[in-house]
C-alpha cells in the first residue's frame, strides 16, 4: 500500500491539469462531441446551479461551524434522454424530495467541501478503477463494494489508493480537489465538491430514498448520512460474480472502436466489468446494448456512510437551508 501523501495540492492537481494535451482533447470532445458522443448542453438555466456565496467560502477553505456538509446538487429522477447529450441545463428536474435541487443529467450527489479534504471509503470494498476524464468528473476513484454496489468519488485532487487495493470502511482514498473542465470553467462560482455516484446492478441510483415511496435508503442512517463512527465489527466484502457472456456482448456492441479495444485488453474480469459499467454510465451513447452483466441482481439496502471522516464533519445540510 502506498504511503498517504496528504501534502497540499498543487494547482495542476486541484484542477486535474496533468497531461495538458489530453485534457484539451477531452474538453473539445465535451464541447463538440464526436461520432459516438453528443456534445454537452448548457444555457442560461445552468446558472441556477451556482451558489456564489457557498462557492467562494468553500474555495477559501471554510466549513460550517456545526460540522454539516452542504449538499450542492442531488440526483435527478427525471433526466433528459441520454441520446440528446449530457445536459447541464435545468429543464426537467426532480430530486428525491420532489424539489428541484439538481440539473438535467445529474446522476449523483454533490458534497460541497474544501480542496484538500480527506475523502474516505463509504463502505469496505475493492478499488477497481482510478482515472481522470477531464470532461466527465475529473479524477475519480471507483470502488466495488460487492452485492451489486459500486460507488465513485469524482472531482478529486489526488488519489491515495490504487486499482486492486482492498479498503475498509472510512479508510482514506483521496484528497478532494476541483478537477474537471466544468469545475475549471465555472471557477470560482461553482463550489469545489465531491460528486458521488452510486451504481446498483450496474445502473445509477439515488442513495437517498424517495420520500413518497417505501424504497430503502442506501445510507445506513436513513436519508441523513453520517460519517462512520466505528460502530461495526470487521466486515467482509462478498466477491462479485459476473455474467461473462453478457459482459462480452456489451463490449462487442460498443460503437467506439478504440474504447472497444481498450475494454477487451483489460486483464481480469473484475476490472473489465467495472470499466464497462463505468463507460456505460458516463458515455451511454457508445453502448447500444446494455445487458445486465452481474450473475445475479441485488435489492437496495442500507450500506453506505458519508465518504468523509468523523473528525472533519458530522452530517449534511441541504443548501436551501444555508
Amino acid at each position: 500500500m502506498p504511503s498517504l501523501d496528504t501534502s497540499p495540492l498543487s494547482i495542476p492537481e486541484i484542477f486535474g491539469l496533468t497531461n495538458p494535451s489530453q485534457r484539451l482533447r477531452e474538453a473539445m470532445l465535451m464541447l463538440r462531441g464526436d461520432p459516438h458522443t453528443p456534445p454537452s448542453r448548457f444555457d442560461t438555466t445552468s446558472l441556477k446551479i451556482l451558489h456564489p456565496r457557498l462557492s467562494l467560502s468553500t474555495w477559501l477553505g471554510l466549513t460550517r461551524k456545526d460540522g454539516l456538509i452542504p449538499i450542492y446538487n442531488l440526483f435527478n429522477h427525471t433526466p433528459t434522454p441520454v441520446e440528446d447529450g449530457w445536459s447541464v441545463r435545468v429543464t426537467r428536474v426532480t430530486d428525491y424530495r420532489g424539489k428541484e435541487r439538481t440539473y438535467d443529467s445529474h446522476n449523483g450527489t454533490d458534497f460541497a467541501i474544501p480542496v484538500g479534504t480527506v475523502v474516505v471509503a463509504p463502505a469496505p470494498g475493492r478499488v477497481v478503477r482510478v482515472s481522470n476524464e477531464f470532461h466527465r468528473g475529473g479524477l475519480k476513484v471507483v470502488i466495488d463494494h460487492g452485492r451489486g454496489l459500486i460507488t465513485t468519488s469524482n472531482h478529486l485532487g489526488r488519489a491515495l489508493v490504487t486499482p486492486g487495493q482492498m479498503v475498509t470502511r472510512a479508510q482514506p482514498i483521496a484528497l478532494a480537489g476541483g478537477s474537471g473542465v466544468d469545475m475549471l470553467a465555472a471557477f470560482p462560482w461553482s463550489a469545489p465538491h465531491v460528486h458521488f455516484n452510486t451504481w446498483l446492478n450496474g445502473l445509477p441510483i439515488d442513495p437517498f430514498a424517495r420520500e413518497t415511496t417505501d424504497e430503502a435508503s442506501i445510507w445506513r442512517v436513513y436519508n441523513d448520512p453520517k460519517p462512520y463512527q466505528g460502530d461495526l465489527p470487521d466486515e467482509e466484502v462478498e466477491p462479485t460474480e459476473w455474467d461473462e457472456d453478457a459482459l462480452s456482448a456489451a463490449i462487442d456492441a460498443c460503437t467506439d472502436p478504440a474504447l472497444r479495444r481498450h475494454l477487451r485488453a483489460l486483464r481480469g474480469t473484475d476490472f473489465r466489468a467495472a470499466a464497462t459499467i463505468f463507460h456505460i454510465n458516463y458515455f451511454p451513447t457508445r453502448f447500444p446494448l446494455k445487458p445486465m452483466i452481474y450473475a445475479k441482481t441485488f435489492a437496495r439496502e442500507p450500506r453506505l456512510d458519508l465518504p468523509f471522516r468523523a473528525e472533519d464533519f458530522r452530517g449534511i445540510i441541504h443548501r436551501e437551508h444555508i
